[in-house]
């Protein structure tokens, strides 16, 4: 039998032998999801498009503007001719610093694994040159230029990251949807022209690994076309094995249909979850794409970014944190500041992050500002607790430990000689004394990690990873 024959019986067999899953829910949920998400966890959301030029009130500017709010219709009225129009924005979307390398490495650098960038928001242009956009995309009109395939190229060639992308499922004022929707969704016209195409051209195009969906929420999965859409993602898309979606397929999949769920923008449940889930959250606490009007109060400090890294976590989420670059594509300092601080945190207390799972506690029983994951490493299962702050006293109070001679505390990062030591709690738990560092001996800046050894007992083995099999 020749070469060429096997290998063809050899891929034969490897389809024959794969799973099928029909464009249905109760197939596709079925689905487990792709191994590498779960243990990555940091991943970075970026908003950027037309939207990003006024920089004025939100990323739903036009929605805005539209709809006659005050403060959007006085922006326009005081700033620019009577005749603007919304499309006239785009020839200033420019680009001109834009620079995707940097943008990955920064991303890299800031302790993600994974990016999601916007290809397209509900103003419907599209960030990169699509076939079915005519005149409404980056290469056509403003950058001149494929802003999705510069991030895919430089994500790859750069980095160890997965590359995503976001797409709005809808278009506020595209009339072949405005048409659809005056005829109760029973047509399809805008789906079958316009969503549905953008879609597949972005996955055999730029083979993303992340399909974010949005915009769904007016009508069906059904005329969305949704299932099918994913039932050939996950069966005969070049991606087929590495892809994973989120919930926002339909008016009716939010927190019950998909891979990931993400229920609610910056969503935070505060308690463990059966099925894995996202926190997308921005760092702008007003908006997703940039705003020249935010102040420095409008930012998420260090410290609110990483009690929410510890809450997510625990409680078997992804983090993905949202940047909205500039019409120039800049990241402003203040952005890139958190970043970096989040990275040189996540350089010191990665173990306690990436491959963990939750535990069978994740707040502390005594201590709100405590937070629990677990990790299985060289054959055994380490807990490891983010103290959020540091105890005034030096004596850390854990109500969820149970007391053990044989239990082992370290640092993350900590290099010295100084060690930890606890006793019984008299009303529950464990006390630890933290031993008295200097500024140059404590490891970082803001929440600090213990690592927990030789703490399990008969009634704990582990948390299994979420694969939502």
């Amino acid at each position: 039998m020749n070469r060429f024959l096997v290998l063809v019986l050899g891929l034969l067999a490897v389809s024959a032998a794969r799973k099928r899953y029909e464009p249905n829910w109760e197939s596709l949920d079925k689905r487990p999801l792709p191994d590498w998400y779960d243990k990555q966890k940091i991943g970075i959301f970026i908003h950027w498009g037309v939207f990003s030029v006024p920089s004025f009130s939100s990323e739903w500017f036009w929605n805005c503007w539209n709809s006659g709010r005050k403060s959007c219709v006085d922006f326009i009225k005081n700033n620019y001719r009577p005749d603007w129009t919304y499309a006239d924005f785009a020839r200033d979307f420019t680009a001109e610093f834009y620079n995707a390398t940097e943008w990955a490495k920064l991303f890299e650098d800031a302790g993600a694994h994974y990016i999601v960038f916007v290809s397209k928001h509900h103003e419907g242009f599209c960030n990169w040159p699509s076939k079915y956009s005519f005149n409404w995309n980056s290469m056509a009109v403003g950058p001149k230029r494929d802003l999705v395939g510069e991030l895919a190229d430089a994500v790859r060639k750069h980095t160890k990251m997965h590359f995503g992308v976001y797409h709005s499922m809808f278009e506020w004022y595209n009339p072949l949807y405005e048409q659809d929707k005056a005829n109760g969704f029973r047509t399809r016209d805008f789906v079958t022209t316009k969503t549905l195409p953008e879609l597949y051209e972005l996955v055999n195009k730029y083979k993303p690994d992340v399909i974010w969906s949005d915009g769904e929420w007016q009508a069906s999965s059904e005329y969305w076309k949704s299932p099918e859409f994913i039932a050939w993602l996950y069966n005969d898309s070049p991606v087929r094995d590495t892809v994973v979606v989120n919930d926002r397929w339909g008016n009716e999949t939010r927190c019950k249909h998909g891979g990931f769920w993400d229920c609610s923008d910056a969503y935070d449940p505060g308690k463990l979850q059966g099925h894995k889930w996202e926190n997308n959250f921005p760092l702008d606490k007003s908006a997703w794409g940039y705003r020249r009007t935010m102040n420095l109060d409008s930012i998420h400090s260090i410290e609110s970014v990483l009690t929410l890294l510890a809450r997510t976590i625990s409680c078997g989420g992804n983090f993905l944190v949202n940047v909205g670059p500039t019409k120039s594509g800049k990241i402003i300092p203040i952005f890139e500041e958190r970043l970096r601080q989040f990275g040189s945190w996540m350089k010191v207390n990665g173990e306690a992050v990436y491959e963990t799972f939750p535990w069978k506690h994740q707040n502390d029983s005594l201590n709100k500002d405590a937070w629990y994951v677990a990790r299985k490493m060289d054959q055994q299962t380490n807990v490891y607790v983010f103290i959020l702050k540091w105890p005034a006293n030096g004596k850390l109070i854990l109500g969820s430990l149970s007391y053990t001679s044989r239990m082992s505390i370290s640092m993350l990062g900590y290099k010295g000689s100084k060690t930890f030591s606890w006793t019984r709690n008299p009303t529950g738990g464990v006390a630890v004394n933290m031993p008295a560092l200097s500024p140059t001996e404590i490891p970082c800046k803001w929440a600090w990690v213990l690592k927990l050894s030789n703490i399990e007992d008969d009634k704990f083995g582990g948390i299994k990873r979420i694969s939502n099999e």
